[in-house]
C-alpha cells in the first residue's frame, strides 16, 4: 500500500506541474494575442477555466495525501494525550473518506454520466463537460485511498507521534 502510495503522489505531482505549466503558458498567450495581435484568441478563456477546474479538485486530492498539509486549527487537539489524538485523526479520515464517496464519487459521478448522457459540449473547446467534471469522482477515490491509509498509519504506529 505504500509503494502505491508513493506511486500515486508522484503522479499527481507531476500532473499538477503539467496542468500548471499549461495554465501559465494560457494565460500568457491570452495577453500577448489580446495586446501584441490585438485580437483574443477564443479557446484561451475556457482552457484557463478548465485547468483551474482540474489544479484544484486534483490539488485538493494532493494535500488530502500529505498529513501536514491541512490547514486545520489543531491548538486543541495537541493538548490531548497522544492516543486521543490518534482517534480523533482516524475519525477526521474516516469522515473525509465518506465526505469523498458520497459527494465526490457518487454525486461526481452522476454529474459526469448526466452530462455524457446530454452530450454537452464546451462552446469554444468543443470538448464533452463529462470530461472536464471526470476528475471529480477520479480524485474522490484518491481522497478515498488517501484516507485509508492514513487511518493504517495510525493503527500501525509504534511510536507516539502520527
Amino acid at each position: 500500500m505504500h509503494t502505491t502510495y508513493r506511486i500515486l503522489n508522484k503522479a499527481i505531482e507531476g500532473l499538477l506541474v503539467l496542468i500548471f505549466s499549461l495554465l501559465v503558458l494560457d494565460v500568457v498567450w491570452q495577453v500577448v494575442s489580446r495586446y501584441v495581435v490585438g485580437q483574443s484568441s477564443s479557446f484561451t478563456e475556457e482552457f484557463a477555466r478548465f485547468s483551474l477546474i482540474w489544479l484544484t479538485v486534483l490539488g485538493a486530492a494532493y494535500i488530502n495525501g500529505q498529513k501536514e498539509g491541512h490547514l486545520s486549527m489543531d491548538f486543541l487537539l495537541s493538548k490531548l494525550p497522544v492516543d486521543k489524538q490518534k482517534r480523533r485523526h482516524r475519525i477526521i479520515q474516516v469522515v473525509m473518506a465518506i465526505f469523498a464517496l458520497v459527494i465526490m464519487v457518487i454525486g461526481g459521478g452522476n454529474l459526469v454520466y448526466t452530462t455524457l448522457k446530454l452530450g454537452q459540449l464546451s462552446p469554444a473547446l468543443l470538448v464533452p463537460l463529462g470530461y472536464v467534471y471526470a476528475i471529480v469522482p477520479i480524485c474522490g477515490l484518491m481522497i478515498i485511498f488517501f484516507s485509508v491509509y492514513h487511518i493504517k498509519i495510525t493503527f500501525n504506529a509504534n511510536n507516539n507521534e502520527y
